[in-house]
């Protein structure tokens, strides 16, 4: 296992332009997860993108296909980042981890929390992509994400909504991540949840003007 991420820091391109990040990355063997991930699951989204929203890592469709959030859980993002009346062509989504991390449960794949260590590992792509983009404002989704970035003590379900000074340069909003609103026990349970997940969307909405 590498030390913060400098295996990344070395793999990174002299050209830092995302197309440049995303070849590099595609190689990464920085952490033992590329070993059961089928491929590198880079960012995807408009080069001068307003908003970045940064999940966790890729799920087991965005792992086959190769794309973030394509899977149910970019589903409930699309839905929400519509109702919230974001374009979803200012938004660039993304991963603090770039590979699937996952263990078999008969013929499925179940996904498996990233640990600290292949969190920090990955981080340097993630930091190389807000230098590439320059958003306005970063949106963590989930509690990995958001530890990730603003430290192992943050709780989503205490400060979501907020927005936070940053070292990456842009504000930093923390909410849920959209697969727990699949979690939900039924269906007002979910209703409930997305009417919230939605509220702090609407958020960076008015940030944006």
């Amino acid at each position: 296992m590498v030390d913060e991420g400098q295996a990344v820091a070395q793999l990174l391109p002299d050209d830092r332009s995302l197309d440049a990040l995303k070849e590099a990355a595609a190689g990464c063997r920085a952490c033992d997860l590329w070993e059961k991930g089928t491929q590198t699951v880079f960012g995807e989204g408009p080069p001068q993108a307003r908003v970045v929203m940064v999940g966790e890592q890729p799920g087991d469709q965005e792992d086959r296909v190769g794309k973030p959030f394509v899977g149910p859980a970019g589903q409930i993002l699309d839905e929400a980042l519509k109702a919230a009346e974001i374009d979803r062509s200012l938004v660039y989504v993304t991963n603090v981890v770039k590979h699937f991390k996952w263990e078999p449960r008969g013929k499925r794949r179940l996904h498996l929390r990233p640990d600290r260590e292949e969190v920090a590992a990955c981080l340097p792509w993630f930091e190389a992509e807000i230098a590439a983009v320059q958003p306005r404002v970063i949106v963590c989704l989930g509690a990995t994400a958001a530890q990730a970035l603003l430290g192992s003590g943050f709780r989503v379900t205490r400060e979501r909504g907020q927005l936070l000074a940053s070292t990456l340069g842009p504000p930093i909003m923390a909410t849920v991540h959209p697969s727990s609103i699949l979690r939900a026990a039924d269906e007002p349970s979910r209703r409930l949840a997305m009417d919230h997940f939605i509220a702090d969307l609407r958020l960076i909405r008015e940030y944006l003007g």
